[in-house]
C-alpha cells in the first residue's frame, strides 16, 4: 500500500498542509503562518475531519503565537485566550477542534512560567494531540477489522481516513487493515454533495492506496445497500452525544435507515475525543449552516435558477438505534451506549 502525503506536518516554525478543496486534481501544499490562515484554512476545508481539526488547531496556537510575538507571559497569555475562541470555535459542529485548543492551552498555561517554556509547552502538547489520534486510529483500525472480518463490500460516506486525522483514519482505517492483511475488499464511496468529499477525497485517497473503490451518486446509495450489494458500513464522526447520538457529514442518517433496512451492520469509527458527555442527545448538538453558495454551485457554475433559495446543513445526527456499534480506541462500544461511552471515557481517565 502506498502512503499519500502526510494532510499535516509541522515544518521548523510553520504548519503545511494538502489544501483539500484542490484534491483530487491537484495536490498543492500550503504553508499556514498567521492565525487567520489556519482560520480560513478551516472555514474552507483545506484541511477538515474531526481529529484532523483538532491535531491542526493545536498547531495552530504556536503559529498564532509566533505571529503575535508577545512581549511577556500575560500578554501571550491573553493572546491565547483570545485564540480559544478564534481557533477553537471555527467550526462548531467538530467537537475535536475546540477539545483540542482547550487541552492544548490550559497545559501549556498551567505548566509555564516564561514565554520560551510556553510556546515549548505549546508545541509539545500540539504534537501529543496528534500522536494521540495517530494511536487510536491503529486501534480503532484494529478493532474494525475484527468486526469486519467477514464484510467484502463496505459503504462509506463523507472522508474519514488519512485526509481527516493524523493517523490511518477513523471509518477508513479498518480499511487500510483489511487491505494490509490481503483480503478481499471492494469499498462503495458516497459522492457526498454538496462538496464531494467521498468523490474527491475519499476515492482519492483509498485508489491512491491500491483499494478497489466505486463512487455511487448519493441518491443511488440506498438502493446499492438494499440490492443486497454492502456487506457493511462504517462512517466517521464529528460530535456523539452521551446517548450514542452521532453528528456526521449530512447525508449519513440516509445510509443509516437504509443499512436497517437491508439488515446489515452500521458502524461509526471515532476516537473517544469525538464524544460530548456535556450533550445527552443530538438534540443539543449544534449543526453548521454554510453559505448557500455551495448548494447554488458546482465547481463555480451556477446549477440552479437565479432567486431561489437553498439549504446548506454541513451536517445531520444519526440517532443512537440505527447504530451497531461505536468503534474507539477504549473499545467496541454498544448500546445501550450512556453506559458502554460512560465506561469508555472513565477507562481513558477522561475529565
Amino acid at each position: 500500500m502506498k502512503r499519500p502525503t502526510p494532510p499535516i506536518e509541522w515544518v521548523q516554525d510553520h504548519i503545511r498542509i494538502i489544501d483539500q478543496t484542490l484534491l483530487p486534481t491537484e495536490v498543492q501544499l500550503v504553508e499556514i503562518r498567521t492565525a487567520a490562515q489556519a482560520v480560513d484554512a478551516i472555514q474552507r476545508l483545506a484541511i477538515r475531519g474531526a481529529p484532523a481539526l483538532g491535531a491542526f488547531g493545536s498547531l495552530a496556537l504556536v503559529v498564532a503565537l509566533d505571529e503575535a510575538g508577545p512581549a511577556t507571559l500575560s500578554e501571550a497569555i491573553a493572546h491565547l485566550e483570545e485564540c480559544r475562541t478564534l481557533v477553537g470555535d471555527a467550526r462548531p459542529t467538530a467537537v475535536n477542534l475546540r477539545w483540542a485548543v482547550d487541552r492544548v492551552i490550559d497545559k501549556a498555561i498551567r505548566t509555564s512560567d516564561d514565554l520560551a517554556s510556553l510556546r515549548t509547552a505549546l508545541l509539545d502538547e500540539a504534537h501529543a494531540v496528534a500522536a494521540e489520534d495517530e494511536a487510536a486510529c491503529s486501534e480503532i483500525g484494529r478493532l474494525g477489522h475484527e468486526l469486519l472480518q467477514e464484510a467484502t463490500s463496505i459503504g462509506t460516506h463523507c472522508n474519514a481516513g488519512r485526509l481527516a486525522t493524523a493517523g490511518t483514519g477513523t471509518a477508513l482505517a479498518p480499511m487500510y487493515a483489511k487491505a494490509q492483511a490481503g483480503e478481499q475488499l471492494r469499498v462503495f464511496a458516497s459522492e457526498t454533495r454538496p462538496l464531494l468529499q467521498g468523490a474527491r477525497l475519499t476515492a482519492w485517497e483509498l485508489e491512491d492506496a491500491g483499494i478497489d473503490v466505486t463512487v455511487v451518486p448519493d441518491g443511488a446509495m440506498a438502493s446499492t445497500v438494499l440490492s443486497g450489494q454492502v456487506d457493511a458500513y462504517i462512517v466517521g464522526a464529528d460530535r456523539i452525544a452521551a446517548n450514542g447520538d452521532t453528528a456526521n457529514k449530512i447525508g449519513t442518517v440516509s445510509h443509516a435507515l437504509a443499512a436497517r433496512e437491508a439488515g446489515i451492520p452500521f458502524y461509526v469509527a471515532a476516537p473517544t475525543s469525538t464524544i460530548d458527555i456535556n450533550l445527552p442527545s443530538g438534540n443539543h448538538i449544534e449543526i453548521e449552516q454554510r453559505d448557500e453558495v455551495e448548494v447554488h454551485e458546482i465547481t463555480g457554475k451556477r446549477i440552479t435558477p437565479q432567486g431561489v433559495n437553498a439549504a446548506n446543513p454541513a451536517f445531520d445526527v444519526t440517532p443512537h438505534h440505527l447504530i451497531t456499534a461505536i468503534i474507539t480506541e477504549a473499545g467496541v462500544l454498544r448500546a445501550p451506549f450512556e453506559g458502554s461511552i460512560a465506561d469508555a471515557l472513565t477507562r481513558t481517565g477522561a475529565p
